[in-house]
This record gives structure tokens, sequence and C-alpha cells, in this order.
């Protein structure tokens, strides 16, 4: 029983911890806000194939769901939001260190002159 409660508590957490609404992600998995709300209470069974669709929308490994670990998952966070810097940035992984640093000089000027129009 305590690792059913786990998941709903879980579901719940991590929803939370991305900021999304309980209308959110009722819409996405096709379901009433109430119909959503009775999962995180626990009201219901879910299925595997619900279970999949759940962590899809809060964009986390299923496995998530079974074992939340809030210090895993911030550095999963960290870690996700480190490589979408270096995507935004330019620079990808083995990327030659001049042109990195070259990269980074474009960004620097770019906001230097953007501040200076702005």
């Amino acid at each position: 029983m305590k690792l059913k409660m786990d998941i709903f508590n879980n579901i719940r957490r991590i929803r939370e911890i991305k900021s999304l609404s309980r209308e959110y992600m009722a819409s996405q998995l096709n379901l009433s806000t109430s119909g959503y709300a009775k999962i995180e209470r626990g009201d219901v069974d879910l299925k595997i194939s619900r279970i999949q669709k759940i962590a899809d929308v809060l964009e986390v490994d299923s496995i998530l769901l079974f074992n939340f670990d809030t210090t895993g998952f911030f550095t999963f966070l960290n870690q996700s939001i480190q490589q979408l810097e270096k995507k935004q940035s330019g620079i990808k992984p083995g990327m030659d260190p001049h042109a990195k640093k070259y990269i980074q000089l474009l960004e620097e000027e770019n906001k230097r002159l953007n501040a200076l129009l702005g």
C-alpha cells in the first residue's frame, strides 16, 4: 500500500515542482480536472500505460514516479538546464576551445550592442 501511495504523492510533488496545474495535467491526459485530482488523491488504480502517459506529460522517466528522490531530481533538472543553456549558446560538446571562446566573445559583444540600442 505504501508503494501505491508513494506513486500518487510523487506525481503531485513532481507536478508542483514543475509548476504545472491540475487543469494542465488533466487536459494533457484527456481527463476532467476532477478525474485527474482522483489520481493525485490515490482514489483510482493506475495502469502502467496511464503511468507512462503521466510521466511523459511531466517529462520524467516513469521509474521516477515510483521512487521519487528530490536530490536526484534536482540534479537531473540542473543537468537539463545546463544542456539547454549550451544548446542555446551554440556551444556543442567537443567543440574546439577557440570556437567556444569566439562564440562567447560574440555573445558578449551582442549583449553590449543591445544595451547601447536598448
